[in-house]
Parts: C-alpha cells; structure tokens; sequence
C-alpha cells in the first residue's frame, strides 16, 4: 500500500470487536513508535501499554472516549529529555511524542486494527493509579483493538481543505 493512500484510508475507530490485540502486533506498534524521527534523536517519550483488566478499568476512569477498547495505549512527553532550540527556547517533548504517536496511529492502522486519537482525557485520573506517569505530559490515549464488523468511518472523515487553503509556495 502507498503511504498516502495508507493516511486516507485510516480513520477513527469507535467501536471494537471482543478480539483479543496479538502482542506481535502490540510490539510491531512500539517499533513504528521507536522509528519516528525526534529532535536530535532525544526519543523523550514514553508509551504505556495498558491490556490488563484491572489496568483498563483504571484508565477508563480517565475518558469516556475508551470505546471498551481491549488495549489502551498512552503516550507522554518528558520535557527535561527534549532538545530545545537555542534561539527562543521551544522545547520540541510534544512535537516529539506526538511524531511517534501519530508512526502508531498509521501503524496500527497498517496491521489491519483501528483507532482514535483521544485528547479528552484527565491526565491527573490517569496519574493517581499509574504513577509512573506523573513526571511527563500526557499527550494522547489510543484505544486500539480490531474494529467491529459495524464500524464506519465517520461522515466527514473524508472532507479535506483543499492544498491551497493549506499550502504557500514561496
């Protein structure tokens, strides 16, 4: 599949089937996540894989948008690990986590399992029963699973600006 139409293709996934995530599958996600470019190669992001009942029932608690998924994964930016640009101090952990977050996003996609970028999620719920967590900026929840039979794109997932409302060539 060409990368661009792979980027089409994908959308959010809301609904998921009982089907259990293989870890193969899991693992291959973590190595799209470890491909991802970052700035000076920092990699100052960490990714929970979260599978266990007792674990789920705990990240629930955090978003409404958790889909009954069968595995959430949480990705956070370590800012005192990212290299900052000299000339006005911009610390790249977000942009950083979220270039590997979204290598997830179309990997997971890519591996025939779906998903959705959830931001709507309250950092602090998920921190109290996951310390490990709370030194970083927590930047997006991905519930991932394989999608239900019934699951659609949603209709606007293929309204797009035109390259021209986005794009000046200079």
């Amino acid at each position: 599949m060409s990368f661009n139409k792979l980027a089409y293709d994908r959308y959010s996934v809301r609904r998921f089937s009982d089907r259990k995530v293989e870890r193969e599958k899991l693992d291959s996600i973590l190595e799209a996540a470890l491909a991802a470019p970052t700035a000076v190669n920092r990699q100052p992001f960490r990714i929970w894989v979260i599978e266990s009942p007792e674990a789920l029932e705990k990240a629930r608690e955090s978003t409404h948008f958790h889909f009954h998924a069968p595995v959430i994964f949480v990705v956070g930016a370590d800012p005192s690990a990212a290299w900052e640009r000299p000339y006005d101090n911009r610390n790249f952990a977000d942009v950083d986590a979220a270039i590997a977050a979204t290598h997830m996003m179309l990997a997971i996609h890519d591996l025939g399992l779906g998903t959705t970028w959830v931001g709507h999620f309250d950092p602090a719920c998920l921190k109290t029963p996951f310390p490990d967590m709370a030194p970083y900026d927590l930047i997006a929840m991905f519930p991932v699973g394989y999608p239900a039979q019934d699951c659609v794109p949603h209709p606007l997932h293929e309204t797009r600006k035109p390259a021209g409302e986005i794009a000046v060539f200079l």
